[in-house]
């Protein structure tokens, strides 16, 4: 131990006569510890939001869309809108197919909402079943949802959004108040909890829920929703009933074999997966730019120990006549190595720990420490350190003593 604390002492000393050389091969194993631990915190904490994205969105959820819709990136896009989708193709997905639990058609459009003098001059306002809920993981906060009575008498209720209800009632309590939705005076009976946006960029609540008989013959007097939300039984089945929905529709909307679909039926496990591809990318990127960044710092201590080692001669030359073994020459400059190695590891370890948390605070993402990015960063700085001293090393032990004396 104490042979060891001695190297150790050596190496700061030799390091302090190169201070620049010394600082720019820690920075680059810094940089390469910090890009990585840091991608990967971001990649987990990123993979964890999106986990929770899909568990609000509804349990083994299928949607089915009106019309054509077309995913660009991580977000779906209505190419064009189809007024075939009915309630009875609702009814018809549930009895048709043994792998559906539950159903629920809705309609949608955006409608000006006042109330006294606070007026919101475009609010998403959509028409659901009283299932509405379940399917889609979303629940009243307080007061309570629709129900059949309200959906079969075409009441005039509302349950609204959370921000819905802040900017429309400030302080007051919005339970049984009156608002206008567009020219129908809606009672309002319920406020949803807060659930934030969707998948598709949708702000949940910034919405207004009535009940979907309600919608389609008091507001928009249609005959055709523009979704069905669609619960799967068993997670597995997915595929296999996403095949049988578009079975049932085809023969129901009697769409010939070369022509196609009015309507689009979307899993939304493939939303997430290419947000899962995107995230698997950026997870390359940065261990890339870690590789790099950990071989310039390689090359940097390279190139600074074989500096030191031309500077030593006469000491290494004095220490083999005197006895050291060629071990304990490989040994200190190994340890000189990973001394500058291990600095800018653990710099890069505080600094992107600090970093990591920084970012989840301020893109509100979930906190997430990455074991496998801090065993990878470990590794690969303790590698760097003893790769770089090894041909230093094998340089110092060829010097012979009276090639010393001779010089």
């Amino acid at each position: 131990m104490n042979r060891i604390f001695l190297n150790l002492k050596i190496a700061v000393r030799s390091l302090l006569n190169f201070k620049l050389r010394t600082s720019l091969a820690v920075l680059g194993v810094f940089l390469g510890t910090f890009s990585l631990i840091v991608v990967s915190n971001l990649s987990d904490s990123l993979s964890k939001k999106t986990e929770q994205e899909a568990e609000n969105f509804g349990v083994n959820l299928l949607i089915v869309r009106s019309g054509i819709v077309r995913k660009f990136g991580t977000r779906t896009r209505l190419l064009s809108e189809a007024t075939t989708l009915t309630v009875d193709d609702a009814s018809a997905i549930k009895n048709g197919s043994r792998l559906i639990h539950d159903v629920s058609p809705s309609g949608n459009e955006n409608f000006p909402v006042r109330y006294g003098n606070n007026v919101l001059k475009s609010v998403l306002v959509i028409g659901v079943t009283p299932n509405y809920t379940n399917i889609r993981n979303f629940h009243v906060k307080e007061g309570n949802f629709i129900t059949n009575d309200d959906n079969r008498n075409l009441n005039k209720v509302a349950v609204l959004g959370k921000k819905v209800a802040e900017r429309l009632f400030t302080d007051e309590d919005p339970i049984g108040k009156y608002i206008l939705i567009w020219r129908v005076p809606c009672q309002v009976i319920g406020i949803m909890e807060e659930k934030g946006v969707d998948i598709s960029g949708a702000d949940q609540d910034n919405q207004i829920f009535i009940p979907l008989n309600t919608f389609l013959r008091r507001f928009v007097n249609k005959d055709y929703v523009n979704n069905i939300s669609v619960q799967v039984i068993e997670e597995s089945l997915i595929p296999v009933a996403k095949k049988e929905i578009e079975f049932i529709l085809r023969n129901r909307h009697k769409i010939r074999d070369n022509q196609n679909d009015d309507f689009t039926v979307i899993d939304l496990k493939d939303v997430m997966e290419l947000k899962t591809q995107a995230m698997t990318m950026i997870k390359i990127l940065g261990r890339v730019s870690a590789v790099i960044s950990f071989l310039i710092g390689g090359i940097g201590i390279l190139s600074i120990m074989i500096l030191i080692v031309n500077e030593r001669r006469v000491e290494i030359g004095i220490r083999r006549a005197v006895g050291s073994r060629k071990r304990d020459i490989i040994l200190q400059f190994l340890i000189e190595a990973s001394f500058i190695s291990f600095s800018g590891g653990t710099v890069g370890v505080i600094l992107s720990s600090f970093a990591s948390i920084m970012i989840f605070v301020f893109a509100d993402l979930p906190f997430s420490i990455s074991p496998a990015g801090h065993v990878i960063s470990f590794v690969s700085t303790i590698a760097v350190g003893i790769l770089a001293g090894i041909y230093p090393s094998q340089k110092a032990i060829k010097i012979q003593p009276v090639d010393v004396i001779r010089s």
